[in-house]
């Protein structure tokens, strides 16, 4: 599957800092972020869905 996210600048040069000071592609490690936070137990990956979920609220409701 491929799926495409779009960052801000400031997440993006994050990404891309954390990725080249670990030594890997930022796209390496956007996927074992994923694969991480996807392999939680169900109740630690529903906290942390709803925890995004009501940060970005506000973000969401503008994109609708």
């Amino acid at each position: 599957m491929r799926i495409s996210v779009k960052l801000s600048q400031d997440e993006a040069e994050n990404l891309r800092q954390t990725a080249q000071r670990l030594g890997v592609e930022p796209e390496q490690l956007a996927r074992a972020v994923l694969t991480d936070l996807l392999g939680q137990p169900r109740e630690e990956f529903q906290k942390a869905s709803e925890l995004v979920l009501r940060k970005n609220k506000e973000l969401y409701r503008r994109l609708a």
